[in-house]
């Protein structure tokens, strides 16, 4: 976190929290109130202060005041970096760089879900086309468009394909998954809300 935002938690440490201002899309754009955030000053200040809690619930600590984020789908968004280079480099909405994968799941929506040293996120949908030349089959070859194609019908049928993602040197087998099991299996809360008895702050 920012040196402002450490000070600041330090100088008032009871600061109520706030809920429901602040969301993240599915293309890794920040709202306050369905209004996106076009400035990068404040998206980059939000991305850099962005952390979780113990109990799942994703916030931005704007200094001594912590603001739950309400994620449309997955609290992170990942982006391919350096298209058509090897190795394949990701990095997420916040800017952090991706440096190991350890799980990729498709929906049945065709949304691709990897899981990363910084927690569970969705493939930014204007980058799955440029992902497909890292998707390979068991042996490590990669695969013919329409072979491809009937590999991710397999998964989001919810069946099981032969179908890898090849990162570095680790290829990581793709399951399926239901859009509806994401944030219970990954334990985060898609919809942080007041706690009883709490202070509300607007």
């Amino acid at each position: 976190m920012d040196d402002i935002v450490l000070r600041g938690m330090a100088k008032w440490p009871n600061v109520p929290a706030v809920y429901g201002w602040l969301s993240l899309d599915r293309r890794g754009g920040w709202r306050i109130k369905g209004e996106r955030i076009a400035n990068p000053g404040v998206t980059e200040f939000i991305g850099r202060n962005y952390e979780h809690d113990a109990q799942g619930r994703w916030f931005f600590q704007n200094g001594p005041q912590r603001v739950y984020v309400a994620p449309d789908y997955t609290p992170l968004v990942y982006r391919i970096v350096g298209a058509g280079t090897e190795p394949l480099m990701l990095e997420c909405h916040t800017g952090k760089p991706v440096t190991s994968v350890n799980g990729g799941w498709f929906d049945e929506n065709g949304v691709l879900l990897l899981r990363t040293e910084h927690g569970i996120g969705l493939v930014h949908d204007r980058d799955l086309d440029r992902l497909f030349p890292y998707l390979i089959d068991a042996n490590g070859n990669s695969l013919d468009e329409s072979v491809l194609a009937d590999l991710m019908d397999l998964l989001q049928q919810q069946r099981a394909a032969p179908l890898w993602l090849k990162f570095h040197e680790t290829n990581i087998r793709i399951e399926p998954i239901l859009e509806s099991d994401v944030a219970k299996r990954f334990g985060f809360v898609a919809k942080p809300v007041q706690p009883a008895g709490q202070e509300e702050c607007y």
